[in-house]
């Protein structure tokens, strides 16, 4: 058996492979909130469409009331009572709800504008280098609630250096079902105590955790708005507990 390597006090590896005397091959991401600013970025799209309209929208209001009704959207989906489909949709049938709520008419290219927003979300000014790091000595993917053509528009856009797109849509089954991260180890032949789970959200990773997966948890104390009070602190027993993407890459030796 190969000796692990000298490790720190908190357990980390020097080297960069192992934690916990386990080598680590995958880094995988959640996506909204923890790579990218959604809330910013999809206010932003809705503010300039508010205008246009002279609608008058509190736009960070409504891209929040946007996400509340995102975890439930899946809800069906987890529990077998519909057949999968794609974000996109959920996001569609979303906005549309809150829109009739809001008693606020849309054409159908005004509707597609709008979901296509969550397809054009800035990165936080972190995110680049630190996956640039982690990908030289690692594979790197989101593993994300997002579908495929989504997470493609925004690695193309902000220029995020994935290795593959996976997620989701690949395994057909939304976080935090415990298929959505066995699944993706699966398809790089890989045991889930080699896979490694980055994300801003305490819910993620004790799922992640709770199928095997290691896990560094990223502070972003602005993801959802100067207000946030929830995943201002780590609430497990994380394996890396930092503030920024390159710090990730450094407790893994990259």
């Amino acid at each position: 058996m190969d000796e692990a390597p000298p490790v720190d006090g908190d357990g980390m590896a020097l080297d960069g492979t192992r934690i916990d005397g386990t080598r680590i091959d995958a880094v995988l991401f959640d996506v909204f909130g923890t790579v990218v600013d959604w809330r910013g970025s999809v206010a932003r799209e809705v503010e300039m469409w508010s205008q246009e309209r002279g609608l008058g929208i509190d736009a960070a209001d409504f891209a929040d009331r946007w996400r509340e009704r995102y975890q439930p959207s899946m809800e069906p989906i987890r529990h077998g009572e519909r057949e999968f489909v794609p974000l996109d949709v959920l996001h569609r049938e979303s906005l549309e709800a809150l829109l009739a709520e809001e008693q606020i008419t849309a054409s159908a290219d005004e509707i597609e504008r709008l979901v296509l927003a969550w397809h054009r979300l800035d990165p936080w000014p972190d995110t680049i280098e630190g996956i640039a790091r982690l990908k030289a000595r690692h594979i790197v993917a989101p593993l994300s609630n997002g579908n495929i053509a989504m997470m493609l528009d925004v690695a193309k856009r902000a220029g995020i250096p994935w290795d593959a797109i996976l997620g989701a849509e690949v395994v057909r089954a939304y976080k935090p079902a415990p298929e959505a991260y066995l699944r993706t180890a699966a398809l790089l032949a890989l045991p889930p105590e080699r896979c490694m789970l980055v994300a801003a959200h305490n819910y993620d990773l004790e799922a992640a955790s709770q199928c095997g997966f290691r896990t560094a948890f990223v502070v972003r104390p602005r993801q959802y708005g100067p207000d946030q009070r929830i995943d201002l602190a780590p609430e497990g027993d994380w394996d890396v507990v930092v503030d920024s993407f390159p710090a990730v890459a450094a407790a893994l030796g990259a």
